[in-house]
């Protein structure tokens, strides 16, 4: 990690400890002593530092995982003549995860309407994508919208849930964070941006610049278990992106969704589509500030 400083763990609970954090509480002191005794120190701590990092991605990533293996089982399994189609049984089980979310209080009500919001905004673009042939959806099912199944737009929503909850998890906080108007009114530019290149000039290379001067400085405060790191918030845009853009090719492969180079037979995503969800970045990092207001690291440090 970029900038790492050691700083010893806080084992005191507050109220705003998330449940993976009582959870590693209670079964990684014991194997962190194992070991201590077994290999130099810092490599034992750093072992573990690096475990616990992953599994709180993982369990940041949670919805848009489990949407991720129901398209590869359901590709694997559904029989072409049922009755209930595949992308309509992948909308009525994107519904049963986000209730068994909230029922057991994996999700917040405000995260919620978050990712509510990125369904819409997500599903208002497919709609416009679709009919202009960036992209098709070739199963039939009922639960759509023009040619736009309904259990599309939980793709963008698990994009929204999973930034709500790592900056949950995580315990995100900022140094030099750009002005918020500044970063609302990209946003707006950057959507618009997705329709309008359509019929006139293509601005995202003005936009990937903006978006680099507005966020250059700002910096992405975390806590994963022993130590706090930062990272440059322009960088784990990126990495997002990548991961992205592997989920693309996850969704193609199985014929979920196909690009038109794709629809005689698959061929990898082009990479410039980590272009279009690095700037789909910024739109959906304003729409997690709603939930989870950036907080200086000093006040959190406070």
């Amino acid at each position: 990690m970029i900038g790492t400083q050691s700083v010893e763990r806080d084992r005191v609970m507050t109220p705003d400890r998330s449940r993976v954090d009582t959870t590693l509480d209670v079964w990684l002191p014991p194997i962190e002593r194992q070991l201590v005794r077994i290999l130099p120190r810092r490599i034992a701590l750093g072992l573990i530092e690096f475990l616990v990092f992953g599994i709180k991605q993982a369990w940041a990533c949670l919805f848009g995982g489990l949407m991720l293996a129901a398209i590869l089982l359901s590709a694997l399994v559904w029989p072409d003549q049922a009755s209930l189609s595949r992308y309509d049984a992948l909308f009525g089980f994107a519904i049963a995860v986000q209730a068994a979310f909230l029922i057991t209080r994996l999700e917040r009500p405000s995260e919620a309407l978050v990712i509510l919001i990125f369904h819409v905004v997500g599903t208002g673009m497919e709609v416009f994508k679709t009919e202009v042939g960036s992209w098709s959806y070739p199963e039939d099912n009922a639960l759509r919208i023009g040619g736009v199944p309904l259990f599309s737009g939980f793709m963008y929503a698990a994009v929204g849930s999973y930034l709500a909850r790592a900056s949950r998890v995580f315990k995100f906080t900022w140094t030099n964070y750009p002005n918020r108007l500044a970063i609302l009114a990209l946003s707006v530019l950057i959507y618009a941006n997705f329709f309008t290149h359509h019929w006139t000039y293509d601005i995202r290379w003005a936009l990937f610049a903006a978006t680099a001067i507005l966020f250059w400085r700002t910096q992405v405060h975390y806590r994963v278990w022993r130590w706090h790191h930062r990272m440059p918030l322009l960088l784990g845009f990126l990495l997002i992106s990548v991961f992205l853009w592997i989920a693309e090719n996850i969704g193609t492969v199985t014929r979920t969704w196909l690009y038109p180079e794709q629809v005689g037979g698959w061929q990898m995503v082009s990479f410039s589509k980590m272009g279009s969800w690095y700037l789909l970045m910024i739109i959906s990092f304003v729409l997690v500030t709603l939930v989870h207001k950036p907080v200086p690291k000093d006040d959190r440090d406070a």
